[in-house]
């Protein structure tokens, strides 16, 4: 019972800071997207609760010439801004922890320089029942295929698993991410 009890506020913390940092964007009604683990989870989450995976940290694509204005809108929500090691991030005042923020990622910029494809642009998305707005599954694949970290083959085999990534989807990449989808499956 302590087990469960400890995870229940490790999910109310990652979600009381998610909440915040969504409700102080549209307030200042700067556009944003939920990406990364938690997008997965969004997403895997509504057709399986169960093969869902939460993150420590909220990932959110964001125009990189909303900074000041974002880091404006969430200081009064408990956020602080910090650039460190190369990363733009909001650390939450109840718990500065780099691990622990919502990093903002450029649409249109490449995250490391490495990488084979910019983050996509903002796509049409259907927020949530809270009114998130997450990014669609395609741009999810997209990216994971593209950082290609273990964690990022992870939430492929979850989206895979159930029944996210269409052919459509599928067809939609160039050739290399194909590929590299193929080489997710086979190690399934």
């Amino acid at each position: 019972m302590l087990a469960l009890t400890a995870y229940d506020r490790y999910v109310e913390r990652l979600f009381d800071r998610l909440t915040r940092f969504t409700t102080a964007l549209t307030k200042a009604g700067i556009e944003y997207r939920i990406i990364g683990g938690m997008g997965v989870f969004l997403h895997v989450s509504e057709r399986d609760s169960m093969a869902a995976r939460l993150t420590a940290d909220v990932d959110v694509a964001v125009n990189r010439q909303d900074v000041e204005a974002i880091a404006r809108a969430t200081e009064p929500f408990g956020f602080t801004y910090r650039h460190s090691a190369g990363l733009d991030m909001l650390v939450d005042k109840a718990d500065p922890k780099a691990r622990n923020a919502v990093h903002l990622i450029f649409v249109r910029e490449k995250v490391r320089p490495e990488y084979l494809e910019p983050v996509p642009d903002f796509s049409p998305v259907v927020p949530t029942e809270d009114g998130m707005l997450v990014a669609p599954v395609a741009d999810l694949v997209k990216m994971k295929l593209t950082s290609f970290r273990e964690k990022d083959r992870v939430h492929v085999r979850d989206m895979d698993g159930v029944g996210l990534i269409t052919p459509e989807i599928e067809s939609s990449l160039p050739e290399v991410l194909r590929g590299r989808l193929a080489q997710v499956r086979a190690t399934e």
